[in-house]
This record gives C-alpha cells, sequence and structure tokens, in this order.
C-alpha cells in the first residue's frame, strides 16, 4: 500500500475512533469525576502499551527523552485531564467542534517555534479560524446559557499542547517507531496520572459504588482505543505527511461527535454550527495547496 493510500487510511480511522471518544468521556463521567477519568484514562492506557511496546523504549536514546517528556506531557498527560473537565460543563458535540482548532495551532506553533514556512493564505486560514472560535464561545455564553463555555479554555490548552506535539514529533522524533513514541509518551505520563488517581481516592469509592462500575467500562473502551491504539496510528500519520495534514483530522471529528451527541439527545443549534464551519473554513485554507 502506498504512503499517501495509508495516510489517508489512518485519516479516517481515527476520525471514526477518536469522534466517538467525546461520548465515551461523557458515559464515563456518569460514575467518575474529571480526575479520576483523565488518570485512569492515562493509567489504562499506559499499562496497555507497555504489555505491547515495552521493548520499543530500547530504542529511545538519553537525548530522544528530552523531547519524549515533553511531548508526553504536552499530549498524553494533559489533554486527557482537560477534557474531562472540560466535558463537566459542555456537551460532547460542542467539545468537537472547539477540537477542531489544532491544525490552526500547529500551523502557528511550527511558524513561531520550530520555522516552518507558511503562505499569506495559511495565516490568513488562521485569523479566520480564531474568529470562528472566539465568535462560538461568544455566542455559546449569550445563547446557550445551559452551558458554561468559559470551560472551552481547557480544550483550546488541549489543542495548543497538540500542536505543540506533532511538531516536536515531526522535527526530533521521526526516526523511532510510531509504537515507540507513543508508548514513551505515556511512559512520562504515567506516574503523574497515578497520583492523580491516589488522590482522587478512586480507590475508597469503587468498591461500593454501582455507577462507577458502568462508567468503567465505557472508560476501558476510551483507554484501549480511542488513546493508546488511536496515538499509535496518529503517530504514524505525523511521520506519513506533514504535521498540518496530520491536524486535519479534526476536520472530520466532530462529524462523528455530532452524530453520536444528537442520538443520545443533546441539541446542536445554528450558532454552533456557523461557529464551527468559520473554523473549518480557516482550517481548509490552511491545508489548500496550490495547484
Amino acid at each position: 500500500m502506498k504512503d499517501n493510500t495509508r495516510k489517508w487510511l489512518y485519516l479516517i480511522l481515527l476520525s471514526l475512533v477518536w469522534g466517538s471518544s467525546f461520548i465515551l468521556i461523557k458515559k464515563s463521567l456518569l460514575g467518575l469525576t474529571a480526575l479520576q477519568l483523565g488518570g485512569l484514562r492515562i493509567v489504562f492506557a499506559s499499562l496497555f502499551l507497555f504489555i505491547f511496546g515495552y521493548k520499543s523504549l530500547s530504542t529511545i536514546t538519553q537525548s530522544d527523552w528530552k523531547w519524549m517528556a515533553i511531548a508526553g506531557l504536552l499530549s498524553s498527560f494533559l489533554p486527557p485531564l482537560l477534557f474531562a473537565l472540560a466535558q463537566t460543563e459542555i456537551d460532547s458535540g460542542t467539545t468537537s467542534i472547539f477540537n477542531s482548532v489544532v491544525p490552526l495551532f500547529t500551523t502557528i506553533v511550527g511558524m513561531v517555534l520550530f520555522g516552518v514556512l507558511v503562505t499569506k493564505r495559511q495565516i490568513l486560514g488562521v485569523f479566520i479560524g480564531l474568529f470562528g472560535t472566539v465568535a462560538l464561545v461568544l455566542a455559546g455564553v449569550e445563547f446557550d446559557p445551559d452551558q458554561n463555555y468559559w470551560y472551552s479554555i481547557f480544550i483550546l490548552l488541549s489543542a495548543l499542547g497538540y500542536a505543540l506535539n506533532i511538531n516536536i514529533i515531526k522535527k526530533h522524533l521521526t526516526h523511532l517507531s510510531p509504537l515507540a513514541v507513543t508508548t514513551g509518551s505515556f511512559a512520562v505520563a504515567f506516574v503523574p496520572a497515578l497520583l492523580l488517581v491516589l488522590y482522587s481516592d478512586f480507590f475508597n469509592e469503587v468498591v461500593e459504588n454501582k455507577e462507577m462500575h458502568r462508567a468503567l467500562w465505557y472508560l476501558l473502551a476510551l483507554a484501549l482505543f480511542g488513546t493508546s491504539i488511536a496515538n499509535i496510528f496518529f503517530n504514524r500519520l505525523i511521520q506519513l505527511s506533514s504535521p498540518v495534514f496530520a491536524a486535519s483530522v479534526t476536520y472530520t471529528i466532530p462529524l462523528v461527535a455530532i452524530m453520536w451527541a444528537v442520538l443520545d439527545g443533546e441539541t446542536v443549534n445554528v450558532y454552533q454550527l456557523v461557529g464551527g464551519g468559520i473554523i473549518l473554513f480557516g482550517v481548509w485554507l490552511v491545508n489548500k495547496r496550490k495547484r
């Protein structure tokens, strides 16, 4: 299979898996706190990766670990926690729309910190996308007061972490296998996540809490498919393509996430769709190539 075909296959698979992650987070929060969910998601995903990827850690050199530590904290530790916090106040469909800013942040980070050359059209796309994000927040605050749209800050911080991670992997870690990058990244996140679980008092509550038992099944699916396996695919996609193409998986994630949200009884209003449309138009400009 050619690399071009393979990268599109990874993009489709990631859209389906990550698009389903938002509803799994929502269901997990019915029995777990945000701290428990974020910490356990990382712990379970790390344990799964250690089983299959521990040998790959030997390929990571001492100089690689510096970048691995930064990438691990930015992409494997903070986002699972921040997304859980965001969805305590914001619907899963809305969260997925905000997540669409990842390609925009990837372009900004690549340009400012990594010397990636960008065109005037891409810069215009960044500003349009950011305008859509601000419009989405303001419209949500005014027209949907039942949700606390200021919690979208957690999603934007996660998007910034992903953007930094993508550029770091593309510039410093492409010589490593996707399994080594993913396993190393979660090895960095494992200890702070375990401390977070202990602090959340999970082990004292789980024995008698039946809602927590049900939530754990959703969490296991989220950790296995939406975290560990999906990150292996994503790191491979980064190696096969450009950082911005890899980040453009957020084009289709909202489509899958909103489908699940509507099936679960959430409402998506016109202001959310307009704001999301503006964001995606900006992302399209960032990704558009000259003929």
